[in-house]
C-alpha cells in the first residue's frame, strides 16, 4: 500500500547511509560501478556535481521502516552541460515561448553516459513507486521537466508506464564473444579493418612508446596526478573546461581502487599519455567503461591504443563481457565496437511543449533507427561468407 512507503530527498550524498545504497546497487543486475554511493559521494564532495557548478543533488529515496527499498540519484540542473543526451533545442523552444527550461530535473551519473540501473530497488513494485514518486517530484516543485538519462529497458518500461516519455539514441560497444586473445578477436575481423589495427598499433610501437596497465592500487599518487594533466590537455585541446578535479580521482582511487584501471603509455622512460578505464566483474555480464584519456605529447595512433585497444585487451584477459567505448565517435565502428540503442525518458510540464517534444520524438527515433542500421553495414566483423 502507498502508506507504506515513505519518500525522503536528501541534498547531499553523505546524508545517505552508504551500505544500504550500496546493497541496493550490489544487488541490481543493471547497476553498474557509477552508481556505487563512493562515486556519487566524491562527484559532490570534490564540487564537481554541486551547487556550485550547477548540479544540485536531490537524491530521492524510498523506504518501508528503517529499510532503504528505492532510489535514483536526482539533481536539479541550471544548464545542460555533461549529459550527452542533448536538449539545447528543447530549452530554445522553451525560450523562444518565453518559458522557463531551466532549472529541470535529472536522474543520471554526472559527467558519465553510461547506460544503467536509475531506478534502484529492490523489487518490481518499489521501482514503479520510486517512478511515481519522482514525477509527483517534479510536478511539484514546479520545475519544467525531469529526464531521466540511459536506462535500461527495465526501467523504460516503467517510465513509460508512469507517462514519460522515450527517446531513442545510439552508442558504441564492444562484445567479448569468448576470444582468447587480441590476435583472436582481429581474426572475426575484415581484412582491411584487421590490417587498418595492426598498423595503427605498429606505429605506436614504432614511435618508441611502450604500454602498461595498472589496476586499483597499483596505481600511484604520482599516476593520477599525470593522469589528470592528461585529463586537462584534452580538455584545453578542444578549447573547453574540465567537469572533473583532481580532487574527485584521488577521492575515488582511496575509496573505490577496484574498479579502476589506468593504462599508462610511455616513451624513453616519460609518461606521454594515459587513459582511464572503470570496471565491474560482479555481475552475470561484467563490463568495463572507456572513460576519459589525454596525452602530453603527440604520437600517432596512439589515442586509439590507449582508448580501445588496450582497453579490449585488458576486457579479454580479465573475461569481462562488454566494452563500452562512451557516447558518441562512428570512428569506433572501425575499431570492432558496434552500434547499441540506447534510451532516455523525458517528463515536461507544458501540455503544449509535451507535445511538440513528443512529435519531435517520433521523427527522431526513425532517424536514429536509420542510422543504426546504416552503422550495422558497416561493422569491422567479417561477413559470413568471408
Amino acid at each position: 500500500m502507498a502508506t507504506d512507503y515513505c519518500t525522503q530527498v536528501l541534498d547531499d550524498p553523505a546524508r545517505i547511509d552508504r551500505s544500504a545504497w550500496n546493497a541496493l546497487v550490489a544487488a541490481d543486475a543493471e547497476a553498474n560501478p557509477f552508481l556505487r554511493h563512493e562515486f556519487l559521494a566524491a562527484l559532490t564532495a570534490s564540487g564537481a556535481a554541486a551547487a556550485a557548478s550547477g548540479w544540485q543533488p536531490r537524491f530521492l529515496l524510498l523506504a518501508q521502516g528503517d529499510r532503504l527499498v528505492a532510489a535514483a540519484p536526482l539533481y536539479a540542473k541550471d544548464h545542460s552541460y555533461g549529459e550527452y543526451v542533448f536538449d539545447w533545442s528543447w530549452a530554445e523552444a522553451y525560450h523562444r515561448a518565453g518559458l522557463a527550461y531551466y532549472p529541470k530535473w535529472l536522474v543520471a551519473v554526472p559527467f558519465t553516459p553510461v547506460p544503467g540501473a536509475r531506478l534502484l530497488a529492490r523489487d518490481v513494485a518499489s521501482r514503479e513507486r520510486l517512478a511515481a514518486a519522482l514525477i509527483a517530484h517534479a510536478r511539484e516543485s514546479g520545475l519544467s521537466s525531469l529526464h531521466v538519462l540511459l536506462p535500461p529497458a527495465r526501467d523504460v518500461d516503467v517510465l513509460a508506464r508512469a507517462g514519460m516519455l522515450v527517446r531513442d539514441g545510439v552508442q558504441f560497444h564492444w562484445r567479448n564473444c569468448g576470444y582468447a586473445s587480441f590476435d583472436d578477436f582481429l581474426a572475426a575481423l575484415s581484412q582491411d579493418k584487421r590490417k587498418k589495427i595492426r598498423a595503427e598499433r605498429r606505429k605506436v610501437r614504432e614511435a618508441g612508446v611502450g604500454l602498461e596497465r595498472r589496476v586499483g592500487r597499483e596505481i600511484t599518487e604520482d599516476d593520477w596526478r599525470f593522469f589528470f594533466r592528461c585529463y586537462l590537455a584534452t580538455y584545453r585541446a578542444h578549447f573547453s573546461s574540465p567537469y572533473l578535479n583532481l580532487d574527485f580521482f584521488l577521492r575515488i582511487a582511496e575509496s573505490m581502487p577496484e574498479n579502476l584501471l589506468l593504462v599508462l603509455a610511455r616513451r624513453d622512460g616519460q609518461p606521454v599519455a594515459s587513459a582511464l578505464g572503470v570496471f565491474d566483474a560482479q555481475h552475470s555480464e561484467p563490463r568495463l567503461y572507456g572513460r576519459y584519456w589525454g596525452a602530453v605529447e603527440p604520437v600517432s595512433c596512439l589515442h586509439f591504443e590507449c582508448c580501445y585497444y588496450q582497453m579490449i585487451e585488458f576486457a579479454i584477459e580479465r573475461r569481462l563481457a562488454w566494452f563500452e567505448g562512451g557516447a558518441q565517435g562512428a570512428h569506433k565502428l572501425a575499431r570492432g565496437l558496434d552500434p547499441v540503442p540506447t534510451q532516455s525518458a523525458h517528463w515536461l510540464a507544458h501540455p503544449g511543449m509535451r507535445q511538440a517534444v513528443a512529435r519531435f520524438l517520433q521523427r527522431e527515433r526513425a532517424g536514429v533507427a536509420a542510422a543504426i542500421d546504416e552503422l550495422n553495414e558497416h561493422r569491422a566483423f567479417r561477413n559470413a561468407s568471408d
